[in-house]
């Protein structure tokens, strides 16, 4: 026996009836040979852990914009962040871990320089919209690899394809928003768990808010720290979430439901749209646009920068592949290149 196989067998005796066995997975885009050590989606982990979609990610902003301290979160940190509290909540439930750290790990891929600024952009004009979401599911099955994809398997994409939920609620009411698999809908919950408490730590300690500011009610149900934070709305969907016939219903409990939603509402009249946020908000739109219209306007200076691969789809479409794979770094550097005089020497 393989040791995959090993593992296939140990998900069926130790995993709930409501978790996703590696060996019962709709299959891949491509179909290829198993590995005979790792299950399908442990393989799916590492392609995604050693992509340079993932590598990038370390430089692209999560809220606030080219920091200058060492301690605040960029999209990377988020997702490793992100993935422990999905893991916490998909053993508490037993469910399978490496499903739910191939989806956390992959979810936002697709992001943007200078976070939902790019995003915001990007929007704007691509024709049919843009979302990271989407962007993330393209970085996977296109545009990594040489133009290849990462040929994951369906759950994992999935839960990538149906991670996000802006300003919405995290699970729902039309059943074709959400993911397939109970470790998605753990993804949903572990993303705006992460978020909230990072995106607060971080505010405080760059003096946009004061820890007094922060809602009374907000404190008492969630708590003061991160931690107690993150342990009651872990704790909060546990307590909302139970079976339902053949599946999970989840859910979280009424009064950490409230404080959450009071929380994230917070944090976008006071943080995200405090005045020194959006200032650099608005800095950052200015330059990618003024850096697609430009690749637009240049058909061979994009040649130049990303070659022939894949010529065949719209000029649109690969300039806005190449401007949503920018680090916030990368897409400063060629800004200066291109729109500010170079002293001479």
């Amino acid at each position: 026996m393989h040791i995959r196989e090993e593992i296939e067998e140990r998900e069926r005796g130790m995993l709930s009836p409501f978790a996703c066995l590696s060996s019962e997975s709709k299959g891949r885009l491509r179909a290829e040979e198993e590995c005979s050590i790792r299950s399908a989606f442990q393989r799916d982990r590492n392609r995604i852990v050693y992509c340079k979609a993932y590598r990038r990610l370390k430089h692209k902003t999560q809220v606030f914009l080219s920091p200058s301290g060492d301690h605040y979160r960029t999209r990377l940190t988020h997702t490793l962040e992100m993935c422990e509290i999905a893991r916490t909540l998909a053993r508490a439930m037993r469910l399978n871990e490496d499903l739910v750290e191939a989806i956390a790990h992959g979810h936002d891929l697709g992001h943007t320089p200078f976070g939902h600024a790019g995003e915001t952009v990007l929007n704007e004009l691509m024709p049919g919209g843009f979302s990271h979401y989407r962007q993330s599911l393209r970085v996977v099955d296109t545009l990594e690899n040489g133009g290849q994809g990462l040929n994951l398997t369906y759950e994992v994409r999935d839960g990538i394809a149906k991670h996000s939920k802006g300003y919405g609620e995290v699970i729902p009411a039309h059943g074709r928003d959400l993911p397939e698999t109970a470790e998605g809908c753990v993804i949903r919950y572990a993303d705006i768990i992460a978020y909230l408490s990072h995106d607060l730590d971080d505010a405080i300690r760059s003096g946009v808010i004061r820890a007094d500011d922060v809602p009374r009610q907000c404190n008492e149900v969630l708590g003061n720290t991160h931690s107690q934070r993150i342990l009651a709305m872990v704790q909060g969907v546990l307590d909302g979430t139970a079976p339902a016939g053949d599946r999970l219903a989840f859910g979280i409990a009424p009064d950490i439901g409230e404080a959450m939603q009071e929380l994230r509402q917070f944090l976008f009249h006071k943080v995200y749209r405090a005045p020194h946020v959006h200032e650099e908000f608005i800095k950052a739109t200015k330059m990618l646009r003024e850096l697609f219209i430009y690749c637009l306007e240049h058909k061979e200076f994009l040649e130049k920068e990303i070659g022939s691969f894949a010529a065949s789809i719209s000029l649109e479409r690969r300039v806005c592949d190449y401007i949503a794979s920018m680090t916030d770094r990368y897409a400063q550097n060629m800004y200066q290149r291109l729109f500010l005089p170079n002293p001479l020497v």
